[in-house]
């Protein structure tokens, strides 16, 4: 007789469930960054889990067996990279019109390490990264992602993603706003540094004697920084706009790779 009443199915449903969030989670941003400590993460997983579990879980018979378990691991993590990288594509647009103002505002060689993601980027595409992931959260992006755990238990069984061509060519179309939108940030500061470096060029032209090198790099920074703080009026909007098509583009990308729809 069992006093305590312990069901084996629901502990490896449990196990199932801690399975998908801790794979997903962690690979996701802001939730898998480097500056979060190790004993947070795990608070977190667990609190997720225990509650989410009792209304998203999945049943205990469906525990693979054997090497079975591996794959299923694969899954999650092939599952947990595809929707990672579909928010990445906001936050690399920004790094990347961010690099492109460095470079043209003359701080290409001056870099810092980002501390999420351990890279070396410009000072500028770092400043419009962390007020970027800001306005993220401010906006309810993180709660954008902890719907998407939540549908992807309604469409993906455990290790059961399906790689197919309607599933890549939803990602590479999306892709496509990393490179639109990365024109879109860095164009207010471009246009404006090519006027500077027009009106330099005419000066030089006119007045060979001038230092046209030395006086062009305090004028492009201080325009810069002048311009770049128009960037931070509008970001809101791209941000929310991004998020407009992020939760639609989840439940189709989490279609398109489910079992059940073939």
């Amino acid at each position: 007789m069992d006093i305590f009443g312990f069901n084996p199915n629901d502990l490896l449903s449990y196990f199932l469930t801690l399975f998908r969030i801790s794979i997903i989670l962690f690979l996701l941003p802001f939730f898998g960054g480097k500056t979060i400590p190790t004993p947070v993460k795990a608070a977190l997983l667990l609190v997720i889990s225990l509650a989410l579990w009792p209304k998203l879980s999945f049943p205990g018979s469906m525990m693979p067996e054997g090497w079975n378990i591996a794959i299923m691991f694969i899954g999650e993590l092939i599952l947990g990279l595809i929707l990672g990288l579909i928010v990445q594509f906001l936050f690399g647009a920004v790094q990347l019109g961010g690099q492109i103002i460095g470079f043209q505002m003359g701080f290409a060689m001056v870099n810092v390490v980002d501390p999420i993601t351990g890279v070396s980027n410009a000072v500028s595409a770092h400043f419009l990264y962390m007020c970027t992931m800001l306005t993220f959260l401010v906006l309810n992006g993180h709660l954008y992602l902890l719907k998407a755990i939540g549908l992807s238990f309604e469409y993906i069984p455990p290790g059961g993603l399906l790689i197919t061509p309607g599933l890549a060519n939803h990602i590479l179309q999306f892709s496509n706003i990393m490179f639109i939108l990365a024109i879109k940030i860095a164009a207010p500061v471009m246009a404006a540094l090519f006027l500077v470096d027009l009106s330099l060029a005419l000066i030089s032209r006119a007045a060979p004697q001038m230092h046209v090198l030395v006086l062009g790099f305090p004028v492009k920074i201080t325009v810069g920084f002048f311009f770049l703080g128009f960037i931070f009026s509008i970001m809101s909007t791209y941000v929310g706009d991004f998020l407009q098509e992020l939760g639609p583009l989840f439940k189709t990308i989490l279609k398109a790779g489910s079992p059940n729809t073939f």
